[in-house]
């Protein structure tokens, strides 16, 4: 076995031989990293970083850590290739492992390479995942392919049927009640595109080559509905994943064709990498017709949120302002990043088409101006005119390119804390 690392925390500065305001120094069986102020989350993950950096990939954590202390050093010490071991301190263990399980989960689905995780596996692997937590509360049905089209699901079947995987539409039940007429507290819908080419819209390599995490947002909110059930919830959530690739072919959706949603809404194409948005309409649709309380829908949908927040906070739009409040403090109290955005009524107007009640995009590079917030607005058509109860996560700090001061690259599965806790308060 192989021998763990200790890591300490101090809340004297390091000695003056390991450097003026350095937060990590050696000791006798590892290290200590030091702060200065008693929380200091983001001090302790960039540190863990640091250590993890040094090539050291089994720790155990020693002495007197919160439960949020030693969650943000494992945030800073994993990798994509998981090949860290680490032992608690004293705290919140099962809390602990409740996070490592559906952390790890999120972040595994996120970074498998394309071939590995198309539309059917991924709706497999959510339902095998949700399945093992909770086996007598989960059913699920499965739309794939053709039968998309027969139950009216025109966004999902076009954005995936280039592809010989064909795309899917998941609809699992958790039903913790017993009761089959039970409302339904939460819809769940994640944006599930496995390979995200960009279609006819063709995106550059540069920009295709981590599109692989293009179904972040199915796997976080596939991911909070785990973690919430590992912490008692008793309450009844559809979870509704939206699964595609969007690749080139002859039967491609092009640049021009006009979608007729279930709700009688036409939509002109006018970009085909602006496919998120596409597909997340027939899952909004769906938990309309559910009846569902509150709906939150997460997506890595625009590259306008993550200009206008960063990597360090999700982007939360919503017409319904209490909800919106309910998201953000949810994230704090969950210690993760969020951000609102605007959204209002008339950023359904701001994708305008001739052919169509609305485009899908503008035609211009990233949308336009405010293109996080006209998606929002895009999306506000496909659940009820005042927005009520539906919040939507635009997920700019679930992907990482590359390494940073406080992630290594790749997923980090950011929001699935957040949207746990709103599915238990």
């Amino acid at each position: 076995m192989t021998d763990l690392i200790q890591i300490s925390l101090s809340n004297e500065p390091a000695e003056a031989k390991w450097g003026e305001g350095n937060a990590l120094s050696a000791t006798t069986n590892g290290y200590q990293i030091h702060i200065t102020y008693s929380e200091a989350f983001d001090v302790i993950q960039s540190t863990a970083r640091k250590i993890q950096g040094l090539g050291i990939n089994a720790v155990s954590l020693d002495g007197d850590w919160s439960t949020e202390q030693q969650w943000a050093f494992y945030q800073g010490f994993v990798t994509a290739k998981n090949q860290q071991t680490i032992e608690w301190a004293e705290g919140d263990k099962d809390e602990l492992d409740a996070r490592k399980h559906t952390f790890d989960w999120t972040r595994e689905m996120t970074n498998l390479p394309p071939q590995d995780i198309y539309p059917l596996a991924l709706a497999n692997n959510a339902v095998d995942f949700l399945s093992e937590l909770a086996p007598e509360h989960v059913s699920h049905e499965i739309i794939m392919g053709e039968d998309l089209l027969e139950s009216g699901w025109i966004g999902v079947h076009s954005v995936g049927r280039a592809s010989v995987h064909p795309p899917v539409m998941l609809v699992l039940d958790y039903n913790p009640t017993g009761d089959t007429d039970a409302p339904i507290s939460t819809a769940l819908i994640g944006k599930g595109i496995t390979f995200d080419s960009g279609g006819y819209s063709i995106k550059a390599s540069e920009g295709m080559v981590s599109m692989k995490c293009d179904m972040g947002g199915a796997a976080t909110v596939t991911g909070a509905l785990g973690l919430a059930i590992k912490r008692g919830l008793n309450k009844r959530v559809k979870l509704i994943l939206c699964c595609a690739e969007n690749l080139i072919a002859g039967n491609a959706y092009k640049l021009g064709d006009v979608l007729t949603y279930k709700n009688g809404t036409t939509v002109e194409i006018v970009n085909t990498d602006a496919e998120g948005r596409v597909v997340l309409a027939d899952g909004l649709l769906h938990a309309e017709e559910l009846g569902a309380k509150q709906i939150i829908d997460a997506a890595t949908l625009t590259g306008a949120a993550m200009m206008a927040v960063g990597g360090d906070y999700n982007a939360m739009f919503a017409l319904d302002k209490e909800m919106l409040a309910k998201g953000l403090a949810a994230a704090e109290t969950e210690n993760e990043g969020a951000w609102p955005l605007p959204l209002e009524k008339f950023h359904r107007n701001n994708c305008p088409s001739a052919y169509a009640d609305t485009a899908n995009s503008r035609p211009q590079k990233g949308g336009g101006m405010g293109g996080a917030s006209n998606a929002a607005g895009f999306l506000s058509r496909f659940v009820n005119e005042e927005g009520t109860g539906w919040l939507h996560i635009d997920l700019a700090g679930a992907f990482n390119g590359n390494a940073t001061g406080k992630y290594a690259a790749g997923a980090t599965a950011m929001g699935v804390r957040t949207i746990a806790r709103m599915l238990t308060d």
